[in-house]
């Protein structure tokens, strides 16, 4: 199919691309242009399309949902985050939103709560975790992109395939409530996690690592909503991460990699049992049927490339990150702010190449290297002996240290929350 012309080409190159585009209309396939289309509306995508529309770059975010009410995803918005709401002008309409604070993450031993990650110290102007649906957190970054003349959203409208004019990537086939369509861009973008149809579109090459567990994400009913703290929970074999909700605590349940089918054959009876002894706060019998318990196939890998010409792919399509450390939303922002500081000029002026691209994932790396590498640790030093079976407390070693300097505490929490690499907004896209 021809690329839509340059507004340089004569004036009757431009009628027959016209008359194609008609014809592919009358076949029943809409074809429309802009300049950057990004596949997915999550954090990514919406960060992204904001900004870059602030920067005077006509972008359209396609999302497959009708809106964002999904539940269990990454709830989190980190320091780091926060102050990119700053400065994008956003802070004091987030503030708005209901949300509890994560200071800190501990673990007890012995009835003695130990600080494992501190958020507290950070010098950042929020110096906390904010426990936020995600839904209010996309609906924030949504209604800012309603004001913007560059900023399109398009809901309920599903990527199904890449369009191509020989290598280069030159938009997406899409499938909308209105039939098929073609969406043609100088940048097509692929933030749609880590089962990307993009990213699987492209054949670009991926790097799995091993993963030791899988997630069941579920919710059970909590009386305190005083203290807010990560607290994780371990038994021989068993292992949970309890983030404290404003009524509710949301529960990480680790399960050994490949074993839903198996554990949910032996009855609902016996995970509440076994939930009840490590939870006894919390009410586990508002756990009615299996659908309250949803299933998280976790994954860790790289893309070699997260480019070609004419694609780029950030966030959990160029690196799908484990829930450990709960940082895979921040590291995907990050990604989308990097993207548009240093694409918004070539993609304004329609002079992008794939060497800016390059750069976009020289940016990156570090900190996904760094951050995917921390993940590993935790998940060959911590959670695979908890799935075979051991019990999980930090060695006195540790517990000591800790106890004589506890801001070393703060080495995690600056990782968890502020990243090894933290962004800014371009000055274009800031607003007061």
């Amino acid at each position: 199919m021809p690329k839509p012309p340059p507004a340089s080409l004569s004036d009757r190159t431009i009628a027959l691309s016209f008359c194609a585009g008609g014809f592919r209309g009358w076949l029943g396939v809409v074809t429309d242009s802009t300049t950057c289309a990004i596949v997915g509306g999550g954090p990514a995508g919406m960060m992204l399309g904001l900004i870059l529309a602030r920067c005077g770059v006509d972008v359209t975010v396609l999302e497959k949902h009708a809106d964002f009410l999904r539940d269990f995803r990454g709830d989190t918005v980190h320091p780091s985050t926060m102050r990119l709401l700053d400065e994008l002008g956003l802070l004091q309409k987030f503030d708005q939103i209901p949300y509890s604070k994560v200071e800190k993450g501990d673990f007890t031993v012995d009835g003695q709560a130990i600080t494992m990650v501190d958020f507290r110290r950070l010098r950042q102007p929020h110096p906390y975790v904010a426990m936020v649906p995600q839904w209010d957190f996309l609906d924030l970054l949504a209604d800012a992109g309603k004001s913007e003349p560059h900023f399109t959203l398009r809901m309920q409208t599903e990527v199904t395939g890449l369009l191509r004019d020989g290598d280069r990537i030159t938009g997406v086939r899409y499938e909308s409530p209105d039939g098929p369509g073609e969406l043609r861009a100088d940048l097509t973008v692929g933030c749609d996690g880590r089962w990307s149809v993009t990213r699987r579109e492209s054949g670009l090459s991926v790097r799995e690592y091993p993963v030791p567990f899988d997630v069941w994400w579920l919710r059970v009913p909590r009386t305190n909503d005083g203290d807010y703290s990560l607290i994780p929970r371990t038994a021989p074999g068993k292992a949970l991460i309890m983030i404290p909700r404003r009524g509710y605590f949301q529960i990480a349940y680790l399960i050994p990699k490949g074993s839903d089918t198996g554990l949910r054959s032996r009855g609902l009876d016996r995970f509440k049992s076994e939930l009840a002894e490590l939870i006894p706060e919390s009410d586990v019998d508002s756990l009615n049927s299996w659908d309250d318990v949803k299933f998280l196939d976790v994954r860790l890998n790289r893309l070699h490339t997260w480019h070609r010409d004419g694609l780029l792919c950030i966030g959990d399509a160029a690196h799908a990150m484990s829930p450990a450390g709960g940082v895979g939303v921040n590291v995907a922002i990050q990604d989308a702010v990097a993207a548009s500081r240093l694409l918004h000029a070539p993609l304004r002026e329609h002079r992008l190449t794939e060497t800016n691209l390059a750069a976009v994932q020289r940016q990156r790396t570090v900190p996904t290297v760094v951050t995917q590498g921390f993940q590993r640790i935790v998940h060959r030093q911590v959670l695979a002996p908890a799935m075979a079976g051991k019990e999980i407390i930090p060695p006195p070693a540790l517990r000591n240290l800790l106890h004589r300097l506890p801001r070393l505490a703060t080495v995690p929490g600056y990782i968890i929350g502020t990243g090894v690499r933290p962004e800014h907004v371009p000055t274009i896209a800031r607003r007061r």
